[in-house]
């Protein structure tokens, strides 16, 4: 498999392995007042970040939208967040809105430990949600609190997704690594959850869990790139791991678009250089995801 070394060649890395596109799990649209707040925290490098960062694709939305349309990519996440209380519902109001009138969109929600998250859940999911967004690191909350149990039920029980930046990268608070999410696996064992970033870089002990939990998938978010953000190296020693893991269809690919800042195909070129064959890339790329959500 050639490895795209520019995002024009995104589209013929696709074709070659025969696929019909690429879907992208981990994908960041927001309101425009809050997607510049976050690029504004990213430039100044702020205590969550780590290290500069400056983003490469600070472009409107409609030509972000056009740019992973143009490379192939036929579905894609909306990842919204909440840093505080009593902002989750509006942000899930925001991601239908904006699902609805994006359809390659996978209609992305969120939740926050708060009195009434588990009915604002309820909500999303009847108004069509796919996947929930959850970032421990930047919310800075126990993903055990009590005010979730019932929303991660409602989200087993639904079979939903819910992606987690559960990992220490780039910057640790006292509710990452992999020990409070299994806290929250041990009560849900039926919970489909995609780990952010492989778990980084906490790799080891996420793909544990992955083993324990048939419902845990991880993706592949700046990991292998040139640019480790705080995030950590991979061993070596995990590859086997992460080859069965992924011709499992429990990897998918994510990317962080469009706050990198890297070129979109270096995700696609790191995870091709691994050299785990194209079958690996293959379910990486489309199936994995494809089943996950039914696409």
């Amino acid at each position: 498999m050639t490895e795209p070394r520019s995002d024009s060649a995104v589209p013929a890395f696709w074709q070659a392995l025969g696929l019909p596109g690429i879907i992208d799990a981990h994908v960041h649209f927001m309101p425009p007042r809050l997607m510049s707040a976050v690029w504004a925290y990213f430039d100044d490098a702020g205590p969550l970040i780590g290290t500069e960062w400056p983003i490469r694709y600070r472009d409107s939305e409609e030509e972000r939208l056009a740019f992973l349309r143009g490379l192939g990519v036929r579905a894609f996440t909306a990842l919204v967040y909440p840093h505080r209380p009593g902002m989750a519902e509006s942000l899930n109001e925001w991601g239908a809105e904006f699902a609805a009138r994006v359809p390659d969109c996978l209609q992305t929600a969120t939740f926050f430990p708060e009195p009434g998250a588990a009915a604002y859940v309820r909500r999303a999911l009847e108004s069509g949600a796919r996947v929930f967004k959850v970032h421990l690191q930047v919310g800075g909350f126990d993903p055990r609190d009590k005010e979730l149990d019932e929303a991660w039920g409602i989200l087993a029980e639904a079979g939903v997704p819910a992606l987690v930046h559960a990992g220490s990268g780039p910057v640790a608070n006292g509710f990452t690594g992999p020990d409070p999410f299994a806290g929250v696996l041990a009560r849900h064992p039926r919970l489909t959850a995609i780990i952010a970033h492989l778990g980084a870089p906490e790799f080891g002990g996420f793909f544990d869990l992955a083993d324990r939990y048939g419902g845990v998938h991880l993706d592949t978010t700046m990991t292998f790139t040139r640019f480790a953000g705080g995030l950590g190296s991979f061993p070596e020693a995990l590859l086997p791991r992460l080859r069965d893991l992924g011709l499992e269809g429990r990897i998918l690919l994510g990317t962080d678009f469009p706050n990198i800042p890297y070129a979109y195909a270096h995700q696609l070129e790191a995870l091709a250089d691994l050299g785990l064959g194209d079958d690996w890339l293959r379910a990486v790329c489309w199936n994995a995801a494809a089943e996950l959500f039914d696409l």
